[in-house]
C-alpha cells in the first residue's frame, strides 16, 4: 500500500466516534527490558494496560557486545498480537527505545547483528572521527554532549557501514519489520551526532568529511507523521512518536512551570531542561550538555547521568554470588533506614560504564573493600546519594547555562518509585521533587499516537497533553529537608 493510503487510512481511524474510549498499541524498549501496552485516551480516560513484558540486555558474541534483535522482534510480535486479542480494535502502534544503537541494512535485510553501545569498540571511532573532526567543531554543528557511544562514533568502527544501502536506529528497525518503510524518526535522529542541531535536518557535509555515505541516512519523518501499515496486523497505522524514549518521556512530563526541570530516570538519569532553541556555548560543550530533538521541535537541553544502572547492576552481581535473587524493596527500605553517608563516588566515573563486576569497582572508587552481606545495605545507600548527588550536580549546571532559577524537579520513569532516591534528590538539590508518572515513556508514546488520530482536537499543544497526565497521575512530592 502507498505511504498515501497509509496517511488517510490513519485520518480515517481518527474520523471514531467523538467521545468514544480509543485504543492503541505502545511498543516501549528500555535497555534492560521491553513491553507492550495497550493505551487507552477518551474523556477522563487515560490508562496503560501491560500486556507483555520481556527481558532485553547486552549478548557477549565473539567480537563484543551486541543486541539480540531477534528475540527482541519475536517479543514485540508476540506482544502485539497479544494486544490485538484483547483489544481487537486498536487503531495504531508507535514504537520507543533507547538511542544511539542502529542495524545497517542491505537489499535482503540485516547484515550484521547490532552492536550494543557499551561495546569497546567505539574507542577506535572517537579517535577516527576527532582526527577528522574536532569536537569543538562537531558540538557547534549537532549539540551532541561527548558519549563515547554516539551512533557516529560507532559508525567510524564500523567497517560494514560501507557495504550498508541504508542504517536504522532500533525503533526505525522495527517499524521497518512492520511496514517495509526506511526511515529516520527525527528525535531519534538527532541522537545520532549526524543531525544538525539548527536545521533538524541531516548534516550531509559532516556525513561526506567523515567518510559515511550519504545513502545510510534514510528521510526523516516527524512524531505523528503515517510510517506505514503493519503487515500481519491488520494493516493498522505505525505511527511514528518521539521514538528516542526520552523524547516520549519529556511528552508526558506534566511540566509545573517555565522554570521546571525533569529527571527521566531508569537505566540512565537524563536531566535537563526543555528549550526552544539549541544551547551551543563553549560552557555547555565544556559542561557536557547535549541538545536532542522532542516532540514539536522542542529541545531537550540535558546531560545523561549514569542512573539506576549502577544499582540493578550491584543487585545483579549480588544474586549471582548468592545464588538467588536480592530483595530490592527490602534492600532499599533497609538503606533508608541507614545513616546518610560521609562519602560518596562520582556515578559518571567511566570505570562504572561496562557491565561486571559493579561492586568491586564501586567500592575501588570509594577506597574500600567490599561490603559484606550484613553491609550491603550501607552500600546501597551510598549507591542511591551518589547518583542523587549527581543529579544535584547537573539541575545546578542546567540552570546556570539556560540561564534559568529551576523550582521544582519533575522525576518520572522508574526511579520516581524509587522514594530513597526522591527524597535525596530533593535534599541535595534544595528543591522540592515532584515524582511521577512512572510510566511517562509509554504515556508519551501513547499521547503522540492518539494526538495524531485526533483525539485531542486539531491543535492540540503538548502542554495539553501534559494538562491530561496531570489530571489523571498526580505526583508524589518530596521537600527538600534541610
Amino acid at each position: 500500500m502507498a505511504d498515501s493510503d497509509a496517511a488517510d487510512a490513519a485520518a480515517d481511524a481518527g474520523a471514531a466516534v467523538p467521545g468514544a474510549v480509543r485504543a492503541v498499541a505502545a511498543v516501549d524498549l528500555g535497555a534492560t527490558s521491553g513491553r507492550v501496552m495497550i493505551g487507552r485516551v477518551g474523556q477522563g480516560v487515560l490508562e496503560l494496560e501491560q500486556v507483555a513484558r520481556f527481558p532485553n540486555g547486552p549478548v557477549e558474541r565473539e567480537d563484543g557486545w551486541h543486541w539480540d534483535l531477534e528475540a527482541l522482534w519475536g517479543h514485540v510480535q508476540a506482544g502485539l498480537a497479544e494486544a490485538l486479542r484483547r483489544e481487537p480494535n486498536i487503531e495504531s502502534v508507535g514504537i520507543d527505545s533507547w538511542a544511539v544503537d542502529y542495524g545497517l541494512l542491505g537489499a535482503d535485510g540485516l547484515l550484521a547483528e547490532p552492536f550494543h553501545y557499551r561495546d569497546d569498540r567505539t574507542a577506535r571511532g572517537v579517535d577516527a572521527v576527532h582526527g577528522l573532526v574536532p569536537f569543538e567543531e562537531l558540538y557547534r554543528r549537532n549539540g551532541l554532549q561527548f558519549l563515547s557511544f554516539n551512533t557516529v562514533y560507532q559508525y567510524a568502527a564500523d567497517a560494514l557501514v560501507a557495504e550498508a544501502e541504508t542504517s536504522l536506529l532500533i525503533p526505525d528497525l522495527l517499524a521497518e519489520r512492520l511496514t517495509g518503510r526506511r526511515v529516520a524518526e527525527r528525535t531519534n535522529a538527532s541522537t545520532t551526532g549526524l543531525l544538525d542541531a539548527h536545521t533538524g535536518e541531516w548534516d550531509l557535509a559532516l556525513a561526506e568529511a567523515l567518510g559515511i555515505p550519504s545513502r545510510v541516512l534514510p528521510p526523516l519523518v516527524d512524531p505523528g507523521e503515517t510510517v506505514g501499515l503493519a503487515r500481519g496486523l491488520g494493516d493498522i497505522p505505525v505511527i511514528a512518536v518521539g521514538s528516542h524514549d526520552t523524547a516520549s518521556a519529556i511528552v508526558a512530563v506534566p511540566l509545573s512551570s517555565s522554570n521546571a526541570a525533569y529527571i527521566s530516570c531508569g537505566t540512565w538519569g537524563l536531566v535537563g531542561l526543555e528549550v526552544a532553541e539549541p544551547i551551543v556555548t563553549d560552557a555547555a560543550r565544556a559542561a557536557n550538555f547535549t541538545n536532542e530533538g522532542g516532540v514539536d521541535g522542542r529541545v531537550r537541553f540535558l546531560h545523561n547521568v549514569t542512573g539506576l544502572w549502577l544499582l540493578s547492576e550491584t543487585v545483579r552481581a549480588w544474586s549471582e554470588r548468592d545464588g538467588a535473587p536480592v530483595d530490592l524493596p527490602a534492600l532499599l527500605a533497609a538503606a533508608a533506614a541507614q545513616s546518610a553517608p560521609a562519602r560518596l563516588f562520582d556515578a559518571d566515573d567511566a570505570s562504572l560504564a561496562a557491565p561486571g563486576d559493579m561492586p568491586a569497582r564501586i567500592a575501588a572508587l570509594l577506597g574500600m573493600p567490599e561490603p559484606d552481606v550484613e553491609d550491603r545495605a550501607a552500600f546501597a545507600r551510598v549507591i542511591v546519594e551518589s547518583i542523587a548527588d549527581a543529579f544535584a550536580r547537573t539541575l545546578r549546571t542546567a540552570g546556570e547555562l539556560a540561564g534559568r532559577e529551576i523550582d521544582t524537579v519533575h522525576l518520572v520513569g522508574g526511579g520516581a518509585l524509587n522514594a530513597l532516591l526522591c527524597q535525596a534528590t530533593a535534599d541535595r538539590s534544595g528543591l522540592p521533587v515532584l515524582a511521577g508518572p512512572v510510566e511517562a515513556t509509554a504515556l508519551g508514546n501513547v499521547l503522540v499516537q492518539t494526538r495524531a488520530l485526533g483525539c485531542f482536537g486539531a491543535d492540540a499543544s503538548l502542554e495539553d497533553l501534559r494538562a491530561r497526565v496531570a489530571s489523571v497521575f498526580p505526583a508524589v512530592r518530596f521537600d527538600p529537608r534541610s
